[in-house]
């Protein structure tokens, strides 16, 4: 499972014109030359700190220099990401609005009944800006050095692991929902408002384990106060070349 990562705005234009032809025509008429007038603002709807934000933050700065208007970063985090996409449906339709859309808003689609907002029907997408697999990191206390050692002890005390994630229904709840079913384990889980929030708790030694994005928990995987036991990645990262995958450990 991988975290990829989209530009959103919501649109007046038909949604039956390719993307790039939007865009194009966009640019190309009479707004071209004074697009933007004003600020833009890209919603991420996470906290401070979740891969999702840190990849906004690095991009930003670039697109100010280029267009000559300010890109602010407005996080609005909770329910998955859901808030935040909310608040940038009902923006109006003007180009001035961005969502930085993580795979966990697209899941959200199909795991809450009653959302205001449909992610087909009222945005349009503008670019894939990347994607990043998931870490498994543990709290250095966990008696555990492998994925082996975790699964063993967490079949020695059912239900007694605890497992963050940044939300019910995002992408780190269902990829350990996948792992507990493959291992056949029973981990409890405690949902956070972000990846940060879930981040800061797992150092603290009040959640056991998380899988987190790679630009979330590597520096603190560097640094030692997190563990490191696989990686989501059909390959081997380049970032951390001595990690397995979890493939790799059975």
């Amino acid at each position: 499972p991988q975290r990829d990562t989209v530009v959103s705005y919501r649109s007046a234009f038909s949604r039956t014109l390719p993307l790039l032809a939007v865009a194009c025509a966009f640019f190309a008429g009479a707004r071209a030359q004074n697009y933007p007038e004003k600020a833009v603002r890209i919603i991420v709807p996470f906290p401070s700190g979740a891969g999702s934000d840190i990849v906004t933050r690095l991009f930003t700065p670039n697109l100010t220099a280029a267009l000559g208007q300010p890109f602010i970063v407005d996080n609005r985090a909770g329910a998955g990401g859901n808030i935040g996409a909310e608040a940038a449906a009902r923006a109006a339709p003007d180009g001035y609005t961005l969502l930085m859309a993580p795979a966990s808003v697209a899941i959200g689609q199909s795991m809450y009944r009653n959302l205001r907002f449909d992610l087909a029907r009222d945005f349009e997408p503008v670019a894939l800006l990347g994607s990043a697999p998931f870490v498994l990191v543990v709290h250095p206390a966990l008696p555990v050095r492998n994925v082996k050692h975790l699964i063993a002890l967490a079949k020695a005390r059912p239900g007694q692991l605890t497992f963050a994630s940044s939300g019910n229904g995002s992408s780190p709840h269902l990829t350990t929902e996948m792992f507990k079913m493959q291992a056949g384990v029973d981990m409890a889980h405690i949902p956070y408002k972000g990846t940060a929030f879930a981040v800061t708790d797992l150092i603290a030694g009040q959640v056991s384990l998380t899988f987190g994005n790679t630009l979330s928990v590597l520096p603190h995987v560097a640094s030692g106060r997190l563990r490191a036991l696989g990686i989501t990645s059909a390959r081997r990262s380049a970032a951390v070349p001595g990690l397995p995958t979890l493939a790799e450990t059975g």
